[in-house]
């Protein structure tokens, strides 16, 4: 009691009868300058003698030897908890400081964890040549004892050997830690009592004794302690470590030496993060602690010499690099996943000043590839469009398909009434003006079961191409020609076409049921184009038909039927779709539609496609009888809904694997188109001064056209454009397919051009626009009547033809004084007549000298209306009196004409 009562106690008296509590001041340091003194408890520490053992470790059960690290891990028991102080720490300090302890104690159970593992990994090898010895020796006692009589009793001597000669150890142990005999002595008759129980075993303890480990004293208890230091914090190592019966002795007596200092050491580091006095009045004094700014930085240095570390130990990934024509630096550093910078000074080096948007070309590409160790792709801009020629379909694939017959032949030979008649249907009554003007595709099915799919085409002039695409896509050509009308010019060119198309033709001789009919002329009149039926000994096949009376169908389908059979028609219809775009519109309730006619494949509801510069998927497919369809096989005409425009008629459509593919093909061809229409032609000075004499000299007659369908635009645009001659041209500002809309309206009201309109009307909108502007509007539904209106425009636009009538020629024989400035000049009429108020040219030596008009005209001073050849008569002429004796004058009358394109 007369330690404590000098002593100063802490402020507030506890309950309860006990002492007081001894107190102590410590001063703390905070990074930022401040210091505080705050209140401790004083906990004293306590002192082992030399020679006396600690309390804890008296009671230590001495038979088992699992239980040795029991005391050690007891003997220095956590203290309660000080009663808090009164701290005047702010929030923010108190903050601070936590923080700062908690990454102390990280840091010093990081350095525990590693050196744990390094203990660990030692004690591994160790074991593992302990290990290796043992089983050596047991094998060479396992021989030795094959070869004795009487092995049995032999193990026993060799099991207490072992443990009489480590019985020096415990002297030796001393050295290192002199307190540690009192707990040695008796832990090694436990492991002499053990030794001996498991004997019969092969490799039992009789093997396990070192008894090399004692010629390195000082080494051996240094190497032990820290494992069985170890084994305080992991008990689950205890089954481990008892087979080493002697090392973890001296490892115990080592740590029962030192439970005064080295239990308070290991009691320290696990409260590495508490206040201690000790740590407060010796360690930490003045001591500046690091700040939360330090402990940030030293982790973030940790993190990136770590990941620093990941990184250069990676090994560099060698890519295939794809290298268009032309690609811009940023864009191939992005595909070879390199910085920008590095080639752009790999350039540099190189001789090229370039930045990371300029583009390089593929040699250079190549160039930069190949150092910096990746694999080239070269691609042309070509290669992202679709080929098909090369794509051949295996022979075993085929199946056979129906034929597709196109009609062809001149207009009102009665085409569609014959189609109708076979399909049983009335298109001709829904068709204006009594022809087609659109290119139909139908399929029927014949008595037979089989099918046949036709596709009609019109007969007018205007559409040339569209009978070049029907005849492009067929597989036989039926030839109508009107048995009472003969071989008719678009006869001749439907002729013409199939020849070039290389298909079989069938001639259909129509109207074969009235009087006048005449079909022996007809095949005559055939052999003018070398077109032979096999009536007059040749190789074309005829039939007299009516569409009318329905004479002659069946034998114009069993002769349909029998050259496709020669003809072995087959597809593929197990592969990508492949079709022709037959017809194409702009419908205002469904959008782009296409009609298309599948060559190959079969065409499926939701397939991605590429026509022509549009892309699409396929939404819906309606067959010619209207009716939606899942799957379109070969030969089978479908209306295509889900376009993303209008394509134009005759485009191919392919179907592909994706959107992204379509739009890279879609986008390719524009580009190309775009650049194909805006291509402009070598220049050079006689083409500029023709083109600027062109301007001058010719009238332009702006048009804008809107119809149904892409083929009636393609056919007017032909029939306008060939009515364009020398002096007057006719310019289509903008021609498309569908409605007239406001855009059209604008376009045309700012050119002053009038909108053409086949078989299509403006929609609400530009109807405003067309009253508010006052913009010309032409509807038309027979192409025909258009191509007339439009002639007519422009002759009237050129005004009406003037053509010069020569009247009659005289002789200037004198020149006399006619008032105080006129002259009158006497003639000598040669040839015809000259009339007062014709038009007269004055020439000198065959050169015009002047244009004028005779104002007035006398004989022997009388005036008159005429004179004729021979006599002599006095003229003025109008507004000249260059008139010289000798002079010719030349009399002529204008005539107006109206004109006609």
């Amino acid at each position: 009691m007369s330690d404590t009562d000098n002593k100063p106690t802490l402020g507030r008296k506890p309950l309860g009868l006990k002492r007081s509590v001894e107190a102590g001041e410590v001063k703390q340091t905070f990074s930022h300058g401040r210091t505080n003194k705050v209140v401790v408890e004083v906990k004293r520490r306590k002192i082992v003698k030399p020679g006396q053992a600690p309390e804890a470790a008296a009671p230590a059960p001495a038979p088992a030897p699992e239980a040795a690290p029991a005391p050690v891990a007891q003997a220095a028991p956590p203290p309660a908890p000080p009663r808090p102080a009164v701290s005047t720490e702010t929030r923010l300090e108190q903050q601070e400081r936590l923080l700062r302890e908690a990454e102390e104690a990280r840091l010093a159970a990081l350095e525990e964890a590693n050196r744990r593992e390094q203990e660990e990994r030692l004690r591994a090898i160790e074991e593992e040549k302990r290990r290796a010895e043992e089983n050596r020796k047991a094998e060479e006692e396992a021989a030795r004892a094959a070869e004795e009589p009487a092995p049995t009793p032999e193990p026993a001597p060799q099991a207490s050997e072992p443990v009489v000669e480590e019985a020096p150890a415990a002297p030796e142990a001393p050295a290192a830690a002199p307190a540690a005999e009192a707990p040695a002595a008796p832990a090694a008759p436990a492991v002499r009592t053990a030794a001996p129980a498991p004997a019969p075993r092969m490799f039992t303890p009789v093997v396990r004794p070192e008894p090399k480990r004692p010629e390195k004293p000082a080494a051996a208890p240094k190497t032990e302690a820290k494992p069985a230091e170890k084994s305080d914090n992991k008990p689950e190592k205890k089954r481990e470590d008892s087979k080493k019966p002697v090392a973890r002795g001296g490892g115990r007596d080592d740590r029962g030496g030192g439970s005064g200092g080295g239990g308070a050491n290991a009691i320290d580091r696990r409260r590495g993060g508490k206040l201690t006095v000790n740590r407060a009045l010796n360690e930490d004094e003045g001591a500046r602690a690091r700040s939360l700014a330090a402990l940030k930085r030293a982790r973030e240095k940790e993190r990136r010499a770590h990941f620093s570390g990941q990184s250069q130990q990676r090994d560099k990934q060698v890519r295939d690099v794809v290298v268009p024509e032309a690609i811009t630096v940023q864009e191939l550093a992005n595909r070879m996943a390199e910085k920008g910078a590095d080639l752009v000074k790999a350039l540099f080096k190189m001789g090229m000043m370039v930045t990371v948007n300029q583009t390089i070309d593929q040699d250079t590409a190549e160039l930069l590839v190949t150092e910096f160790g990746h694999n080239l792709q070269r691609v042309s801009e070509s290669d992202v469009d679709i080929d098909t020629s090369e794509d051949v379909d295996a022979e075993g694939t085929l199946k056979p398909r129906p034929p597709v017959v196109t009609i062809m032949g001149h207009v009102d030979h009665g085409k569609t009434s014959l189609l109708d008649a076979l399909r049983g249907t009335d298109v001709v009554r829904g068709e204006a003006g009594g022809i087609t003007q659109h290119i139909g595709a139908y399929q029927i099915t014949t008595k037979g079961g089989d099918k046949i799919t036709f596709l009609d085409t019109p007969g007018h002039s205007a559409f040339t191409e569209m009978r070049a695409r029907g005849a492009n896509v067929t597989d036989i050509v039926v030839l109508v020609v009107a048995a009472d009308d003969g071989i008719m010019p678009q006869t001749i060119e439907a002729i013409n076409h199939t020849k070039a198309a290389g298909v079989p033709m069938i001639v259909a001789i129509n109207k074969c049921d009235k009087p006048e009919a005449n079909p022996q002329r007809i095949r005559e009149r055939l052999l003018e184009h070398e077109v032979v039926v096999e009536e007059m000994s040749g190789d074309v096949q005829d039939v007299e038909v009516s569409a009318k009376s329905k004479m002659g169908l069946d034998d114009l389908i069993e002769k349909i039927m029998l050259q496709a059979e020669l003809l072995e028609l087959k597809a593929n219809p197990d592969r990508e779709a492949e079709a022709t775009v037959i017809e194409a519109k702009l419908d205002k309730g469904r959008g782009p539609v296409a009609t298309v006619l599948i060559n190959r494949g079969t065409l499926k509801t939701g397939d991605v496609f590429v026509v022509g510069t549009e892309s699409g998927r396929v939404r819906a497919m309606i067959d010619d009888k209207g009716r939606q369809i899942k799957e379109a096989p070969p030969s089978l005409p479908v209306e295509v809904l889900g376009l993303a425009g209008v394509p134009m008629a005759g485009d191919k459509l392919t179907v592909v694997e994706n959107e992204q593919r379509a739009r890279e093909v879609s986008n390719y061809r524009k580009e190309k188109a775009t650049e194909k229409r805006t291509a402009i032609a070598p220049a050079s000075l006689d083409t500029m001064f023709s083109a600027l004499k062109d301007k001058e000299n010719v009238i332009e007659f702006p048009l804008v056209v809107k119809a149904d369908v892409q083929g009636s635009v393609e056919a007017i645009n032909n029939a306008l454009h060939n009515l364009s001659n020398d002096e007057i041209k006719v310019r289509i500002l903008h021609s498309g397919v569908g409605a007239i809309t406001e855009s059209d309206v604008t376009l045309a009201s700012a050119s002053g051009a009038p909108i053409i309109g086949f078989n299509v009307r403006p929609n609400a909108k530009a109807r405003e626009l067309i009253d508010r502007n006052k913009t010309r509007m032409m509807y038309y539904d027979v192409i025909y009547h258009l191509t007339e209106e439009i002639a007519k425009e422009m002759a009237g636009e050129l005004g009406p033809l003037r053509i010069e009538n020569v009247m009659g020629r005289a002789e200037v024989k004198q020149v006399f004084p006619a008032g105080k400035k006129d002259k009158a000049a006497g003639l000598l009429v040669l040839e015809g007549i000259i009339r007062k108020g014709f038009h007269a040219r004055l020439t000198r030596n065959d050169v015009i000298v002047s244009k004028t008009v005779i104002a007035s005209l006398r004989r022997f001073k009388e005036d008159v209306d005429e004179v004729r050849a021979g006599l002599e008569c006095g003229v003025v002429l109008q507004d000249t009196n260059d008139i010289k004796a000798g002079d010719m004058l030349e009399v002529f009358e204008i005539e107006e004409r109206e004109r006609v394109l």
